[in-house]
Order: C-alpha cells, then sequence, then structure tokens
C-alpha cells in the first residue's frame, strides 16, 4: 500500500506545486525510480493543472509518473488502495471553491504538508485551512516554511517561526529557500533532481533532500499531529 502524502494549503501561489513536483522527483530519484518503472506517483487535484503542464513539458523525463485526477472523484477515493507505487504525493486546490476535493483527499492521506510563506498576509489563510479542513480531518500534519529569500534577512522568517509556536503547529525542521531555478522550472520541464551541477542548484537540491528525509520520517520525528507538540506524537514513515 502506498504513502499518501497531501500538499495543501486554501491560498494560492504559496508554492504546492512546487513542493509536490519536487518532493516526489526527490523521492523518486532517492528510491531509484526509472522512467519506464517509477515507485512514485505525482498526482494533481488542481483544476487549474499547472502540475498538468508541468509534466507535459518534462515528458519522460519526468521521474516519476503522473495523473491529473481533479475530474475523477472515484480515483481520488481509492488513492490507499494503490498497489503499485510506495509513494503517492498530492497537489490541491489552492481555493475555497474546490473544498470538496481537498476533503476527498484527506479521507485517504497518510500525512499532510502544508506550505507556509513566511509573511504575515500568508497567516489567515493557512490558518483557516488548518482550522477548517485539515485538523478536522483527523491527518497527521506539519506546516513547511516555503519560499524564503535569504536576502530579505531573518524578520519574517523569526516572525512566522513565532507565529507558528504561539499557534503550536507541528512544523518542518526543513526550510525551503527561493532560487530562481526553482520558478523556471516548470517552464523549463525540469525538476529538482535535474539541475544543473552547479554550487545554488546543489543548495537547491539540498533543501528538497532534508525534506524528503522528514516526510519519509528518517531525518526528523516523522508526520505528527498537532498534539505531538503536547509530546504525544504520532510517526509514520510511509
Amino acid at each position: 500500500m502506498a504513502g499518501v502524502h497531501v500538499v495543501a494549503n486554501q491560498k494560492g501561489g504559496v508554492g504546492k506545486t512546487t513542493v509536490t513536483v519536487n518532493l516526489a522527483a526527490v523521492v523518486a530519484d532517492t528510491l531509484g525510480g526509472t522512467a519506464d518503472s517509477s515507485p512514485v506517483l505525482g498526482v494533481s487535484t488542481d483544476p487549474q493543472a499547472s502540475m498538468l503542464e508541468w509534466a507535459e513539458r518534462a515528458g519522460n523525463e519526468l521521474p516519476f509518473d503522473f495523473e491529473q485526477c481533479h475530474d475523477n472523484p472515484k480515483l481520488l477515493g481509492k488513492l490507499r488502495e494503490i498497489k503499485q507505487y510506495s509513494h503517492i504525493f498530492v497537489d490541491t486546490p489552492g481555493s475555497l471553491e474546490n473544498e470538496s476535493i481537498l476533503q476527498a483527499v484527506l479521507t485517504q492521506a497518510d500525512d499532510v504538508i502544508v506550505p507556509l510563506e513566511p509573511e504575515p498576509l500568508s497567516f489567515n489563510p493557512a490558518t483557516r485551512s488548518i482550522e477548517r479542513v485539515i485538523q478536522p480531518a483527523g491527518v497527521p500534519w506539519r506546516v513547511l516554511l516555503n519560499n524564503w529569500d535569504p536576502r530579505d534577512g531573518t524578520a519574517d522568517l523569526e516572525q512566522t517561526r513565532e507565529y507558528i509556536a504561539a499557534k503550536r503547529w507541528p512544523a518542518f525542521n526543513t526550510v525551503i529557500r527561493h532560487y530562481k531555478l526553482h520558478t523556471r522550472a516548470p517552464a523549463d520541464g525540469v525538476t529538482v533532481v535535474q539541475y544543473a551541477k552547479n554550487r545554488v542548484a546543489l543548495e537547491a537540491r539540498q533543501d528538497f533532500f532534508r525534506l524528503a528525509l522528514e516526510v519519509l520520517g528518517t531525518g526528523g520525528d516523522g508526520p505528527r499531529h498537532a498534539s505531538a507538540v503536547n509530546g504525544v506524537s504520532s510517526t509514520n514513515g510511509g
């Protein structure tokens, strides 16, 4: 049975698709997948189909299998029954209008990754997503600080960490830094494991490899319920 990892935040533009694609690519690369036989499936449930466009540009070079499923609720309700893959990574819509899709996917999830950009305007939408949809689903979840640009300094990053701590939200140790490589990748049809071999590309890849270790439960505490901050944790290595 595949481990189902859902990337969710009902605010658009927080990097859900980038996180989903690159995390799926890193896990597939780590597990030794090939273009003909991948242990990883990427699923897009977003009607805007950004992940589909990225996958089409990548073509046969995409290191994982892919399905666009926003109009296939029957499949969304059976993700955990798929035996062909070790891990399934699911991109979700960035809109409250598609809440039913997110709710359907959460019934299949082993854990949820909630990308949060380190800026105050991102706080309220993330809070609504967590409190209205994700927490009621009873699925282990963690917040991911995403798209932080070190050139902006650490003030916003620290403020966001303080907000997360005040909310007593579980969070990943990994922070995904902002790189132009990430914003160019969809248009170029490449994933993080296919970046050019130079210092900047190596740093960009390292963030996602660290995140993959945490998601798979081998480089951190593993997925946790919100109650984990009170000393009760639930680990699922996928």
